[in-house]
């Protein structure tokens, strides 16, 4: 029997109806479909792409840890603060056991899933350092661990990176990737993939700068200073009496010997012997000097004198330009003296990431100050994005955007991931939507853009609030904030007051 073949006398189908058909069932299935979606949130619509960053918060006198979308991740358990060395991993240190009348305590290391990571050791600590300006930070990837009294380091994943043999594991202030070790009382230094840098035996370590690259200021066991390199290559032999914290481009070093400070050479060049109480700073071949209480400019090699020294302050700023302090105010000129801005502001600045001078007036403003030493803008820089390449400046009382070169932008081109814009009007903030759309009506006395996490601060009547990124009220203005230098939002919980900490609460 042949299937599928037609013969004739039998009935033949008719092609409109089943074309009919067919239409009609489609159109059906387009509707239910159109239905489906309006009683189906649309996720992109409920949810927010935000970068995933864990984050300590703070309530009903307890501590836990909540992630950017604001969902608690370890419930808010425990007396002491947990430590998120980096905010962008799952990995939490947990303190508990506390007796403080004999300063003994636990700490465990958690996940996400609340799991412990880290284990077979009596502690686990965050290696914590401090910039110039004393900001607290925390070595990355990198956590030090203690097993009978003695200490070692791992990384996030628990792999031991140095064995437990040291009896002490510092930080050197300011300078990352650079941890001081001591074994049997003497010091060196390690890295934080455990590669011994500097081997223990020296009396004292320190950093010749922020940068570990530079090298490091060691003191031999008798006394006398020298430098050594990163790569341990040995920059100035342990000869000196003391060597200043001044990096010269990896070629000058201030030195003192025989009870008289001067410049040194890697090649054994020696310069400027007795001529200064103090070098402050190393540029090519100028040094900014101190005698007397006050700061002057010289040439290293030739030992001239390029400046006198007459100055309250000399800082090096970039390309031969100098910021001076003359009759209590600050201007700009080069190593030649010329003068590039004269001295009537409060104080100056230069902001190397963007390459421009930021001169403060007796009012509180600054002048931004292009590299031709033009005056571009004038107003309160509230906040400067080198990453994104922009600056929000307030102008008497708005808040406008610019890029590096002075040009004006509209939140919408700076602000690339918002979904809402803050807006004015009569006085009022409220929020529009990338099609200048009204979301949030103008009804608050301030407010804050959207941050990166999808919540902007609302304030009305004295108290702040919370908007999401549709322009939804999260939290009715109920938080008086007046003492938080930072106004910020996560769902339901506020930045806390101390920065160092980085928290968030909702009390």
């Amino acid at each position: 029997m042949n299937r599928g073949r037609r013969y004739e006398g039998e009935r033949k189908l008719n092609m409109k109806k089943v074309f009919a058909v067919i239409i009609a069932f489609i159109v059906i299935v387009m509707f239910i479909i159109e239905i489906k979606k309006l009683m189906t949130p649309n996720n992109d619509e409920q949810a927010k792409d935000v970068p995933l960053r864990y984050f300590p918060v703070y309530t009903d006198n307890k501590w836990g840890v909540i992630n950017s979308k604001g969902e608690i991740i370890i419930e808010p358990t425990y007396d002491e603060t947990i430590i998120i060395p980096d905010n962008s991993k799952a990995v939490f240190i947990c303190t508990y056991d506390v007796d403080y009348g004999k300063s003994t305590y636990k700490t465990k290391v958690l996940n996400q899933k609340n799991e412990e990571i880290i284990t077979g050791y009596d502690n686990v600590y965050a290696l914590e350092n401090y910039d110039n300006n004393n900001v607290l930070w925390y070595e990355k990837d990198i956590l030090k661990v203690s097993k009978d009294g003695k200490y070692g380091l791992v990384d996030f994943s628990g792999k031991q990176v140095a064995e437990c043999n040291y009896t002490k594991i510092e930080t050197l202030k300011g300078t990352q990737n650079s941890l001081l070790t001591t074994k049997d009382g003497k010091l060196g230094i390690i890295d934080n993939t455990g590669t011994v840098i500097l081997e223990n035996e020296y009396k004292t370590i320190r950093a010749i700068s922020d940068k570990y690259e530079n090298g490091y200021i060691v003191q031999a066991q008798n006394g006398k200073y020298g430098v050594s390199g990163w790569n341990r290559t040995v920059l100035l032999e342990t000869k000196y009496d003391d060597i200043k914290q001044i990096y010269g481009d990896g070629k000058y070093f201030v030195v003192k010997e025989n009870g008289k400070w001067k410049i040194v050479d890697t090649v054994g060049g020696s310069y400027l012997s007795d001529k200064f109480t103090d070098v402050k700073s190393i540029n090519g071949n100028i040094a900014v000097i101190t005698k007397d209480g006050k700061y002057g400019l010289v040439s290293i090699t030739d030992e001239e004198t390029l400046l006198d020294t007459k100055y309250q302050e000399i800082k090096y700023a970039t390309n031969d330009r100098y910021i001076v302090k003359l009759n209590d105010k600050y201007g700009i000129v080069n190593s030649t003296g010329e003068s590039l801005i004269e001295n009537k502001y409060n104080n100056i600045v230069y902001r190397s990431g963007t390459n421009f001078y930021e001169g403060t007036n007796s009012d509180y403003t600054s002048d931004l100050i292009d590299s031709n030493m033009n005056v571009k803008l004038t107003g309160i820089i509230s906040k400067i994005d080198v990453t994104n390449g922009y600056m929000q400046i307030r102008e008497g009382d708005e808040y406008n955007y610019y890029n590096f070169n002075f040009e004006k932008k509209s939140s919408k081109e700076v602000l690339k991931t918002n979904n809402i814009f803050l807006s004015k009007k009569d006085g009022k903030y409220g929020f529009v939507d990338k099609n200048g759309i009204v979301v949030v009506d103008y009804i608050y006395d301030d407010a804050t853009e959207q941050n990166e996490y999808g919540y902007a601060a609302v304030k009305k009547d004295g108290l702040w609030g919370c908007v999401n990124w549709k322009g939804e009220v999260t939290i009715i203005p109920s938080y008086k904030l007046e003492n938080h230098p930072d106004i910020q939002f996560i769902g339901k919980w506020h930045l806390g007051q101390d920065l160092n900490l980085y928290y968030y609460t909702n009390k």
